[in-house]
């Protein structure tokens, strides 16, 4: 099935602008630049096992959680520390956004071969919409959406290095999202994810 554009010939939003907001060039190439290759060179990155359809799975990307809590209220791993950059970006993006975020998820896509499968990400304060501001960083990548009753309805977005995209409203209830393996070589790729999340 062919991916459709997320906006058309006229820069006009495909998708309920209710849905997202996406600013290609959020951060400068230069500060863009600068905290790719800090993170790259001092996140502790670790690849998780997640259970699918009863069995183990690794993860096809590298991933780290940093915050005030824990990701979930029923997740046992303690969350990283804030460092002075990641608190610098959540500065940023709080002021853009007018909104208050209580952690980040950075996953590191090292190539090509790294990937998320199709998903819609989990209220983290349950029963609520919850805004996710995702920062991306890196090497550009397809990023897919799709209606989860009418998968024809299939749209795709190039995420560019230094662009933000805020997600809010039912866009994780009615649209699943992911980022394909790709067969042409590919640059490593971070991308932030900042959440709010329950309180414990």
């Amino acid at each position: 099935m062919d991916q459709l554009k997320l906006f058309d010939d006229t820069d006009h939003l495909l998708l309920p602008q209710e849905l997202m907001d996406y600013n290609p060039s959020f951060l400068t190439k230069e500060a863009s630049d600068r905290y790719l290759k800090l993170l790259l060179d001092s996140v502790p990155w670790q690849q998780n096992v997640v259970m699918m359809y009863e069995k183990e799975v690794v993860t096809p990307r590298l991933s780290a959680w940093f915050g005030d809590r824990p990701i979930r209220k029923d997740d046992k791993r303690l969350p990283i520390p804030w460092t002075p950059e990641l608190l610098e970006i959540k500065k940023v993006i709080e002021q853009a956004t007018g909104m208050e975020f209580h952690g980040v998820l950075l996953n590191f896509y090292r190539d090509g071969n790294d990937s998320v499968a199709w998903h819609a990400d989990k209220d983290t304060v349950p029963g609520l919409k919850t805004e996710i501001a995702s920062l991306s960083l890196g090497e550009e990548r397809n990023f897919d959406f799709r209606n989860k009753e009418d998968h024809r309805k299939r749209y795709s977005l190039k995420l560019q290095h230094g662009s933000l995209l805020l997600m809010k409203g039912d866009l994780q209830k009615y649209w699943e999202h992911r980022i394909a393996k790709s067969t042409v070589p590919m640059k490593p790729r971070i991308n932030l994810t900042f959440r709010k999340v329950f309180s414990t």
